[in-house]
């Protein structure tokens, strides 16, 4: 039995299940191996925020399909098209003269001080006393309306403004009468001659300048300035006395308006 026990005891660690460990490594080396596990790690995320070349390149904004060429040309056209048009803004020459005691207001518009031509010759039926009660507020602003529906003649409603030859006169927002388009005669030439070397100022004219029949031994009183001289449309024209001064002075205003 005792032999036979010696024997159990030997060859029975043989046949039995047997676990191999392998010794720890030191802390230098579990270190290093923690580490490289730690830049593997690394790695894998650096390599994974790499662009990948077999797929396409996405952005992280939303995509947006270009619009057609032809879409920002059809809208500036369309802009254009409904865009009023720009007023037409120029300088002139204006004079407004009458006699001193009776008569009425004229109001004369020259291109250049030099010609004895004007452009645009109307006469008011405001008397000149009238007008110099109604500057004294600073403030003029005189209308010359023409209602083309009213009037039996259909061109008038196509044909230049400065054309027409009668208006209705407002001023200060009040009727007060009307006003004729007239043709410069000899007396009104010899009166802007007399002008030329005046760019603006307000003076009398001694007598022999009437512009009215009998009236040449009068004096006139003028008041010359340039204006601003503004164009609406076809049925709007507009002039704006210009102070030469940057104090304020006379605000003075004539509106030309055809209403269809």
């Amino acid at each position: 039995m005792t032999k036979a026990n010696a024997l159990r005891r030997f060859l029975l660690p043989c046949f039995g299940h047997h676990t191999r460990t392998s010794p720890s490594p030191p802390p230098a080396a579990a270190a290093a191996t923690a580490t490289k596990k730690r830049m593997s790690t690394s790695l894998r995320d650096d390599l994974h925020d790499l662009p990948n070349p077999d797929k396409p390149h996405q952005d992280s904004q939303e995509f947006s399909p270009p619009s057609s060429p032809s879409t920002p040309t059809t809208t500036t056209a369309a802009a254009a098209s409904y865009a009023p048009p720009r007023p037409s803004r120029t300088m002139v020459i204006g004079t407004i003269f009458g006699h001193r005691r009776c008569g009425h207001v004229w109001f004369c518009i020259q291109q250049d001080r030099l010609t004895t031509k004007p452009t645009l010759l109307i006469e008011f039926s405001i008397s000149t006393s009238t007008l110099i009660q109604e500057m004294q507020c600073g403030l003029v602003r005189i209308a010359l309306e023409f209602n083309a529906a009213e009037s039996p003649d259909s061109e008038l409603s196509r044909c230049p403004l400065h054309s027409v030859p009668l208006w209705t006169l407002f001023c200060n927002g009040r009727k007060i009468g009307f006003a004729v388009r007239r043709k410069a005669t000899h007396q009104n030439r010899l009166m802007l001659k007399a002008m030329q070397n005046i760019t603006v100022g307000a003076g009398v004219l001694p007598c022999g300048f009437g512009s009215e029949p009998g009236s040449g031994s009068e004096e006139i009183m003028y008041m010359r300035a340039n204006y601003e001289f503004i164009v609406g449309n076809a049925d709007s024209e507009s002039f704006h006395l210009i102070n030469p001064g940057e104090g304020p002075g006379q605000e003075l205003s004539v509106f030309l308006i055809r209403s269809q």
